[in-house]
Formats: C-alpha cells, structure tokens, sequence
C-alpha cells in the first residue's frame, strides 16, 4: 500500500477558535479538514508546515507543541499525520487551494464533515482546548 507523509497545522487563536479547511478537489472534496500537506524529502516536520501554509493560505504561522500523530488507513492508501498546534504570525488566511474555511468555536467542532484521519484529532483538541 502506498504511503504518504503529512504535516497538518491546528491553527487557533485567542478566542480558542480552530481554523478548518474544505477540500475543493478530488476524492474527499467537500471534506473538511485541518490544513497542511506533504513533507518534501530532507523536511522537517515544522519546515514543512510553514511552507506549506504559506504555499495554502498565504500567511505566516508560528509552529507550536506536537499534538500527535495519527495513522490512518484511507482505501488507497496508508496516511502518517504530524499535528502540531499553530497561530498566525501575519497574514490573513487567503485560499488559495480550499473551497471554503471556517474558524470554528469549541462547541462547534463537529459541526462540520471532517476527513477521518482528522477526525481521530478532535478528540484531543477538545480536551486542550
């Protein structure tokens, strides 16, 4: 089975909010999720998140804490997740690859479809929250 490596930034800020993302494209398009993407060969996990977002969003983020890893197994193939906890150091969030995104309270987590490997870290995010 094919295996993919990826960062995934859990974006918050001071109001204890959580950035979501939706897919725009492919097999999961309309799926929420937390943004990110693949790490390149020689990337540090954090290297690769700050990229990324740029790449995504178009705004600079402050890498924080490891909140976990998720493996998870998508039909076609093996997912690695690092997630780590965010917060924007400047820029205003532009879409440049998402259909649509939402800065989502606490309370409101789950009131989204989110991919299943994300959904594997919402758990946790509540609780730290």
């Amino acid at each position: 089975m094919k295996q993919i490596e990826v960062v995934a930034a859990i974006i918050h800020d001071d109001e204890g909010r959580i950035f979501a993302t939706q897919r725009g494209y492919g097999e999961w398009k309309d799926w929420w999720e937390f943004p990110g993407g693949k790490m390149e060969a020689g990337e540090t996990p954090e290297a690769a998140l700050r990229r990324e977002i740029w790449e995504e969003l178009e705004t600079r983020i402050i890498v924080g804490k490891a909140v976990q890893t998720v493996e998870w197994d998508y039909p076609q193939f093996h997912l690695t997740m690092h997630c780590y906890l965010c917060s924007v150091e400047s820029g205003a969030l532009t879409l440049k690859e998402h259909e649509a995104a939402r800065w989502l309270p606490k309370d409101d987590l789950d009131s989204v479809r989110w991919l299943p490997a994300d959904i594997q870290v919402l758990e946790t995010i509540k609780q730290s929250l």
